[in-house]
């Protein structure tokens, strides 16, 4: 493993302990040549996920991005990052059991919804706002009157 400070290949695993409900390992590094400490996660991927956008484009799925999704709409809210962090884990899990290579992004939102709607209702609400792509004050109304059905 690298080390991100130095670039330098000498790095030394000082700790290991398992991660989002021991589906990661996070293990804490030290590098040898400039003496920075530094963590890194090991996960299992059971295959290469491919996300088909609405355009009909192809790019390769990215957890960072789904994460950072997440984290936009529980900005601010009492909710803590193991919580999101199993969020993603549980979400990237399903994705990856699903048994198919291509994901929709419209699938990803899906769940991503149904996982903030348990979460927060407030971040649900706002994922929802750009996921359903509101413009006006009523489209939140109707998304609200619906929600409450």
């Amino acid at each position: 493993m690298r080390c991100p400070f130095c670039n330098g290949e000498d790095t030394q695993v000082k700790d290991s302990r398992p991660a989002d409900d021991g589906a990661a390992i996070r293990r804490r590094r030290l590098c040898n040549t400039c003496e920075a400490r530094f963590t890194t996660f090991e996960r299992v991927q059971l295959r290469e996920l491919v996300v088909l956008k609405s355009s009909g484009r192809k790019v390769p799925f990215d957890r960072e991005k789904l994460q950072r999704s997440i984290q936009i709409a529980t900005r601010k809210r009492d909710i803590d990052q193991d919580t999101i962090d199993r969020t993603v884990s549980q979400i990237v899990r399903t994705l990856e059991q699903s048994g198919e290579t291509e994901i929709s992004s419209s699938t990803i939102g899906s769940h991503v919804m149904a996982a903030l709607k348990d979460i927060d209702d407030v971040a649900f609400v706002r994922y929802a706002s750009v996921y359903k792509n509101f413009r006006e004050a009523k489209d939140f109304e109707g998304f609200l009157r619906e929600m409450n059905k």
